[in-house]
Parts: C-alpha cells; structure tokens; sequence
C-alpha cells in the first residue's frame, strides 16, 4: 500500500510539474544593437541582470527570451515564420512587411523613438546649400530602408532628379561602418543616417550636420497579428509595460545611458563610449506615441520617390487606432 501510494504521489507531482510547465508562456522578443533601439537594449540589460521590466511586470508565469537582429528585414521574417512575437523596428520594414502580407501578418502596437536621423557633411564647406549637392555622392544605410527614403524625397524636394543608380544627386547604399571610412577618406560628400552614426561621423570623421529630422519616426514597437489575436491580454499588458519603460527611460536618462552603454558593448564585445551615447541620446524623443498619420506621412514620401506604391490601407497595421475604429471584423478579432 505504501508503495502505491508513494506511486500515486509521484504521478500527481509530475501531472502538477507538467501542467506548470504547459502554464509558462515564452515571449519572444527582438531589437537591433542601436541607440535608437533604447527601451529593448535597457530592458535585455535588466534581464540579464536578473531584474527583468517586462518579467516583473508580466507575471511569473511569462519568460521573456531575447533576440538581437542587425537589420529590420530580418526581423520581419523572423515574425513571418513564427519564430518571434514582437520587437523594436524602423517604420519602412515595418511597412514592407504590411505590404508584402497583404495587411496579414504584422501590427504596430507602440511608438518607440523619433527624431535621431540627419544629413551630415564635411566641415570643409563644399555643401554650403542644398544646390551644392548637384553631382555629388551622399550614402544612406541601405536601398529603400528608412533613411534612404528620407534622403531621397527630400532631395527630390530641392528639385533633383534622382534614380536607383544615378541622376543629379548620387544617392549610394552603404552599411553603417563603411560609411564611416569612407567619409574619413573623402569619397563620399554626405550621409544620410541615423544614430549612434550621426555622432561618431561627427566625433570621428570631422561631420557637421546640414540637415536633422527631429521629428521623424524613427523606431517602433510591431508584433505579429497571430499574436495580437491570440493572446490579446499579454499584448496590452507589454504595451502598457513599453510605455512605462519609455517613461522611467526619459526620467531616468543617465542611468538609462548607462545600461545602453554597458549593454551595447556587452553585444558588440567591444568598448563603446558613454559619451557617444549622451551625445546621441540628445536627438532622440522616445515616446510610446504613435498614429497612422505617422505612417502615411512617411508613405507619401515612399512613394514620392517610387517605393511601395502597393501599400494600400494602413488601417489594419496601427493597432492602437483599431481599437477605436471597428471598420473590419477580423480587425476587432486582432484586438479583442
């Protein structure tokens, strides 16, 4: 009898460890190694740390595992195959992703960051107005991404023609750090770019800034429409635990330089200074804002300039603005 009731006890333990366990919820989670990326590198820093802001505020039963992407295109295709819930993004993957899902797949939840992105040139005063960019070089992080689009429609806007190989302004694709040496060696007039980029041109290639977008929408919060629908709740609850993050960070922001910097070297496993964060951080506005309008300012400049002229609708991708407009049933069924 004892050997069956100790039997029968270790069954019971085991179906209660097994149901435990069927309880955890892994929430996957992304950003990009970047300054513009603050809330997502602070908050892996805390999980490392042990002392974990969505953890604690998420409930015991939800463990957060972090994935670090170098571009946003990656990210996406990690939500696209199920292999990550949400994550930190620049609004044109988020809006590439939207577009190639037919409006499936993707959902813009939060605001992250504004501001961060400019044209810098070299101080030896060549480019004095924006006419001196006439037959001149000018490399963005990569084709169609973000910064590109920027620096494309607002060449545009000065009246130049430009093309995807040429024209009257030379627009060239170039990753962050090439862009850098490049700079250095003067074979490039200017860079269009972001953060922490804009200051290490400035700091280390003898830069100035010609023109800064203060307000542009720079980094937001996506997640995967499968997600929204099926766990609704730890969707809010993230939300909610993003804006109160974005608010201790805007607070807080020596001691959330701090966490960047350490963390940030922690990812690169390489020194990066503190005061290449400070001096980046002052063109940032982190904030959880968003609005479709947002959205479709940085779409009419897309596709000013050619890029996703079959975005359609972007009422299905900012979430937050679903919850108020119940035009579309399988809308109310993401939010619910």
């Amino acid at each position: 009898m004892k050997r069956l009731a100790g039997a029968l006890l270790a069954v019971l333990f085991a179906g209660t460890n097994a149901w435990v366990q069927a309880e955890e919820v892994v929430l996957r989670v992304g950003h990009f190694p970047n300054i513009t990326h603050a809330q997502g590198v602070v908050a892996h820093h805390m999980s490392r740390q042990g002392k974990g802001w969505f953890e604690e505020r998420l409930g015991p039963g939800v463990k957060i595992e972090w994935f670090v992407y170098n571009a946003g295109p990656s990210a996406m295709e990690a939500i696209f195959a199920g292999a990550l819930d949400i994550t930190y993004v620049g609004p044109n993957p988020a809006l590439n992703a939207h577009v190639r899902s037919k409006g499936e797949e993707v959902r813009v939840i939060a605001g992250a960051a504004n501001g961060g992105a400019a044209l810098v040139v070299r101080e030896d005063g060549a480019i004095k107005k924006p006419e001196d960019f006439r037959g001149k070089k000018v490399a963005t992080p990569q084709f169609g991404n973000t910064q590109d689009v920027s620096c494309r429609a607002w060449l545009k806007r000065q009246g130049f023609k430009v093309t995807k190989t040429g024209g009257d302004v030379f627009v060239v694709p170039t990753a962050n750090p090439d862009q850098l040496s490049l700079f250095q060696r003067g074979l490039l007039d200017g860079v269009w770019t972001v953060e922490p980029w804009v200051s290490r041109l400035e700091m280390n290639a003898k830069g100035k800034v010609f023109f800064e977008e203060k307000d542009s929408l720079t980094t937001v919060l996506a997640c995967s429409a499968r997600f929204l629908r099926e766990k609704p709740e730890l969707a809010r609850k993230f939300t909610r635990a993003h804006a109160d993050l974005t608010a201790w960070i805007k607070k807080h922001p020596a001691e959330a330089q701090k966490m960047v910097t350490d963390e940030l070297t922690a990812l690169a496993k390489r020194e990066i200074s503190l005061e290449l964060v400070q001096r980046a951080w002052k063109r940032l506005d982190f904030t959880s804002e968003i609005s479709r309008e947002s959205f479709e300012k940085f779409l009419a400049s897309a596709q000013e300039v050619g890029f996703l002229q079959e975005a359609g609708d972007l009422k299905r991708l900012v979430a937050v603005e679903e919850k108020e407009k119940e035009s579309h049933e399988s809308d109310r069924e993401d939010l619910k």
